[in-house]
C-alpha cells in the first residue's frame, strides 16, 4: 500500500508538473468518451420520445395502414417500371379500398374495444385575412375516446355532426393563437377550403406527436374531409383500440381476415393492408436503435484508439523530457519496476482525467440537446445512464494501461549512467 502512494504522488507531481502536456493528452480521451455518452444518452432520450408516441395514441393499440400487395409490387418492377428506375409501386398504384365500412366492421370483433379511420389534407386555413397553410385532421368521434387528448376550450365533435358532415372544426394551439390571438376563438368561423367552419374547440398544447406538430393542425370530422374537403370514400389508415392487448396478436389475424373479407382477398399476399401491433413498433424502433447507436459508438471508439495513441505519443514525449530524472532516481536505488508502475500510473491517471471530463461533457450537450428537443414540444427526457458512466471511466483505464504500458517500459529499461549522460 505504501509503494501504491508513493507511486500515486510521484504519478500526480507528474501530471501537474505540466499542464499543458496534460490538456493535449486529455483532449482526444474527452472527445471520444464525450460522444459516447451523447450517444447514450440520447438514445434514452430517443426511447422516451417514442414511448411518449406510443402513450399519446395507448399502449393497447393496433394501427392499420395501406400497403401496395406484394404481387403489384413484383409486377410493377418486372414490367411497367422498366424504363423508370426511380418510379415506384408505392407511388403509381394508389390504395383506396379502406373505408369506414371497414371501421364498422373491425369494430365488431370480440377483443376490439373502439376504432376510428383517418384521412389528411394540406389546405389554407383563413380568418380576417389572416391565413394559415396547415394540415387539416380527419377522424372519426370515436378518435377522442381513444387518444389522450385534451380539448382546453370547448367540445368534441359527436357521431351525429360527424355523419351529417357537419363543418365543425377544433383548431390546434398554435393555430387558434395564430388566427385570434388573445380572442376567444369558440363560435367564430374559420374558412377552409370553399367551407366555412364553426370553432367548438381548442385543443391543449401537445407538441409533437408522429413526427408531427398537432398544435399547428385543425381537426374536423371524417366524413366532412372525405366530401367536402377531398372528394374521397376511403381512408389513409386507422387505429384500433383493443379490450386486453395481451391478444393483439390473435386480434391482428381477426382484423386481417374482416380487411380480406370485405376487399374479397383470397391470397394473403395480395393484401392491400398492413395490420401492426404496438410491440411490432417498438421492436422496429428498437431494432434502428441499436444500428443507430453501434455505428455511433464505432466512430466515437475511432477517438478513443486516436486518443489513445495521443497519450502514447505525449508519454514517449514525457520520458525524454524527464531522462534526467529517471536516471537520478535509479542512481539512488529505484528499481525498473518502480519506474514503470510511476509512468503507467501517470498514463491512467491522465486518460481518467479524460475520462471524466468527457463524461461532463458529454452529459451536458445531451441536456442541451434535451433542452432544445422540448423546446419544440417533442418528449425528451434528460438521463445519463449509470451502466454508460462506469463502461466510460472503465474504458478510460483500459485505454490508459495499454497504450502508457509501452513508454512506461522504455522508462524503465533506461540506464541509469546514460540517462544522466543525455540530461
Amino acid at each position: 500500500m505504501n509503494n501504491f502512494n508513493k507511486y500515486f504522488n510521484q504519478a500526480t507531481r507528474g501530471v501537474k508538473s505540466n499542464p499543458s502536456c496534460t490538456i493535449l493528452t486529455t483532449l482526444g480521451i474527452m472527445i471520444g468518451i464525450g460522444t459516447v455518452i451523447f450517444v447514450l444518452s440520447a438514445g434514452e432520450g430517443f426511447k422516451s420520445y417514442i414511448n411518449g408516441q406510443i402513450e399519446a395514441f395507448g399502449s393497447n393499440t393496433v394501427f392499420i395502414e395501406t400497403s401496395v400487395p406484394k404481387s403489384t409490387k413484383a409486377r410493377e418492377n418486372s414490367s411497367d417500371n422498366m424504363n423508370q428506375p426511380n418510379s415506384s409501386a408505392e407511388n403509381a398504384v394508389p390504395i383506396t379500398t379502406l373505408k369506414n365500412k371497414d371501421m364498422e366492421d373491425i369494430k365488431q370483433i370480440p377483443n376490439v374495444k373502439n376504432a376510428y379511420g383517418v384521412a389528411m389534407a394540406q389546405q389554407i386555413v383563413t380568418h380576417n385575412n389572416i391565413s394559415k397553410n396547415v394540415f387539416i385532421f380527419g377522424s372519426d368521434s370515436s378518435r377522442f375516446d381513444i387518444d389522450k387528448t385534451v380539448i382546453e376550450n370547448g367540445r368534441p365533435y359527436t357521431k351525429e355532426e360527424d355523419r351529417s358532415l357537419a363543418q365543425v372544426a377544433i383548431l390546434g394551439s398554435n393555430i387558434a393563437t395564430d388566427l385570434f390571438g388573445d380572442t376567444n376563438p369558440l363560435g367564430q368561423l374559420v374558412r377552409i377550403g370553399n367551407y366555412n367552419f364553426e370553432v367548438i374547440g381548442v385543443y391543449e398544447p401537445r407538441g409533437g406527436i408522429s413526427f408531427m406538430n398537432e398544435d399547428d393542425q385543425v381537426f374536423i370530422p371524417i366524413t366532412t374531409i372525405q366530401k367536402k374537403i377531398l372528394g374521397i370514400d376511403y381512408l389513409f389508415y386507422s387505429v384500433v383500440e383493443l379490450e386486453d392487448n395481451s391478444k393483439d396478436e390473435i386480434t391482428s389475424l381477426d382484423i386481417s381476415d374482416v380487411l380480406r373479407r370485405n376487399h374479397y382477398i383470397t391470397d394473403p399476399s395480395r393484401d392491400d393492408f398492413l395490420v401492426t401491433t404496438q410491440e411490432e413498433n417498438l421492436a422496429t424502433f428498437a431494432t434502428i436503435l441499436k444500428a443507430i447507436t453501434f455505428l455511433l459508438i464505432a466512430i466515437a471508439s475511432i477517438s478513443l484508439i486516436v486518443g489513445g495513441v495521443g497519450v502514447m505519443n505525449i508519454m514517449y514525449v514525457v520520458v525524454t523530457e524527464r531522462i534526467g530524472e529517471i536516471g537520478l532516481k535509479k542512481a539512488l536505488g529505484a528499481r525498473n519496476k518502480d519506474i514503470l508502475y510511476e509512468f503507467l500510473l501517470e498514463a491512467i491517471l491522465l486518460t481518467i482525467i479524460g475520462g471524466i471530463i468527457g463524461i461532463i461533457f458529454g452529459a451536458i450537450l445531451s441536456f442541451v440537446t434535451s433542452k432544445v428537443a422540448q423546446s419544440f414540444g417533442l418528449v425528451w427526457k434528460f438521463v445519463v445512464p449509470i451502466w454508460g458512466i462506469v463502461i466510460s471511466v472503465s474504458v478510460s483505464m483500459i485505454i490508459g494501461i495499454i497504450f502508457g504500458v509501452f513508454p512506461a517500459k522504455n522508462a524503465a529499461k533506461l540506464n541509469p549512467i546514460e540517462a544522466l549522460n543525455k540530461e
